[in-house]
């Protein structure tokens, strides 16, 4: 067996494979590449989203053919799929495999397993794609854990599962999660075949030998970009990773909807040889939003704006994102307290009370979200039609040794949380002094769109656009 060596980055590698994983990023000039340029062709009633991008797929076997009928599945029976399974796709509302299913599947579902890295918008059936792979590696004879996904919040965690549960309905799956408060009091030993949590946590119940990784098959990274590039989720992803078990090959999954380039680099590492699945970039933009900025006088301008947007933020169900808890705190209960019906969500809540708040929110029981960026990412909540940056995204807030530019990709996360699934959704971004203008100039410079302005001196003028922009 090849000597293990730990190089700069963190990573065991063995040293005659340290090359091969090194090499895939970015793909030889005559690595084999294809482009779809088709519309995603959801099912009837599965509710993917249905514009029109390019899919290009990169094969790590350059002597592959990526147009071959073999990385292409147009129905869900071709994949070879358990009946089990396949009972619980169907009863999902899924007819067929949409676009980005059509081309990921049979790569993730080949024998001997291949790494893969997935860029594609929420909306398109990455989440049921990575689960049903996670389902179909399992052997649900041995009571052991034999998948791990990780998800950057608990939030996003639970709605993994939730999948996991709906896809794997008529199987013999057992499920628990990794995540803080959520676990039997004095658990030892967990054997639930698949595993969802938070890189932390997930860390922490390895390292105690609560969770044996010893029959791990499969480890999937959701919004992966976010997870290797931040500060504290990085070191802790990378720990779980160098955990997992030597004897035998782990198929390691990264989805996300952006990847920085340098981030894009690392992944290739952390995945090597991996097999890779791509949105064109542009089409990750935010074509179904209307995006607006308003002219606020100062900083406590921006709450009165905010409560006169009132009525219009509970057409459907709106998210507001501040840069502080605090912030959000302050809002919520100054709303609260002039009769308005909002809801706070943040890291620093306890558990149960996260939960509680993001089920009613779901449920429309609450129609107003004030957060931080905690469910910037992957939460898909479909009448969510108004997303409202009371601060924008800055990259001192996932980086603390960077300075106060904007935050692009957090940005297209957050404004993507509405206009799910090629529904209409509007955002807006409040701006009070220059700085924040010079920000908002260069988000709109960055994603090339126009961000309309709209005054807020005069009431009946403002509602107006709001309501036309929503219609």
């Amino acid at each position: 067996m090849a000597s293990l060596e730990k190089d700069e980055d963190g990573f065991y590698t063995p040293v005659s494979a340290a090359a091969a994983a090194g090499a895939s990023s970015p793909p030889p000039a005559d690595a084999a590449t294809s482009v779809d340029k088709k519309a995603a062709e959801p099912g009837e009633n599965n509710d993917l989203i249905s514009s029109t991008f390019e899919v290009a797929v990169t094969l790590a076997d350059q002597q592959a053919d990526p147009n071959s009928p073999l990385y292409s599945a147009k129905t869900f029976e071709e994949l070879g799929l358990h009946q089990d399974l396949l009972k619980g796709i169907y009863d999902m509302g899924f007819s067929k495999p949409s676009k980005i299913q059509e081309r990921a599947l049979p790569l993730l579902l080949s024998n001997p397993p291949t790494n893969m890295i997935g860029q594609s918008q929420s909306g398109t059936g990455k989440t049921a794609a990575f689960v049903l792979t996670m389902l179909s590696r399992v052997d649900f004879t041995l009571n052991k854990p034999q998948a791990l996904c990780l998800a950057p919040s608990r939030e996003l965690a639970r709605q993994i599962m939730s999948v996991v549960a709906a896809m794997g309905k008529f199987t013999n799956v057992q499920t628990e999660y990794a995540i803080k408060d959520n676990l039997p009091r004095n658990a030892t030993n967990i054997t639930a075949h698949i595993i969802v949590g938070t890189p932390g946590t997930m860390a922490d119940l390895i390292r105690r030998k609560v969770i044996d990784v010893s029959e791990i098959k499969v480890f999937v990274l959701d919004e992966a970009d976010n997870m290797l590039d931040q500060d504290g989720l990085g070191d802790q992803t990378l720990r779980v990773k160098n955990m997992l078990p030597r004897t035998h090959p782990v198929q390691i999954i990264l989805f996300s909807a952006t990847f920085p380039d340098h981030v894009r680099a690392y992944s290739s590492k952390f995945a090597p040889k991996a097999n890779k699945i791509e949105l064109q970039k542009e089409e990750l933009s935010v074509e179904g939003i209307r995006q607006f900025y308003m002219d606020c006088k100062d900083a406590e301008h921006k709450y009165d704006i905010l409560v006169q947007l009132y009525s219009l933020l509970t057409v459907g169900q709106s998210i507001i994102f501040c840069q502080h808890r605090h912030t959000a705190d302050r809002i919520s209960a100054r709303m609260t307290a002039e009769g308005h019906r909002v809801a706070s969500l943040h890291g620093a809540k306890d558990a149960s009370e996260r939960d509680a708040i993001i089920d009613r929110f779901r449920e429309g029981r609450e129609k107003v979200l004030i957060t931080t960026n905690v469910i910037a990412r992957g939460i898909d909540i479909l009448q969510v039609n108004m997303v409202v940056n009371y601060d924008l995204p800055l990259m001192n807030e996932r980086d603390k040794t960077a300075d106060e530019r904007p935050d692009i990709e957090t940005y297209i996360h957050r404004i993507g949380r509405t206009g799910r699934f090629g529904r209409k959704g509007i955002s807006i971004n409040f701006v009070h002094d220059k700085k924040t203008w010079l920000q908002m100039e260069q988000i709109e410079k960055a994603i090339g769109k126009k961000i309309i302005r709209i005054e807020t001196n005069d009431l009946d003028e403002m509602e107006e656009k709001m309501k036309k922009a929503l219609k």
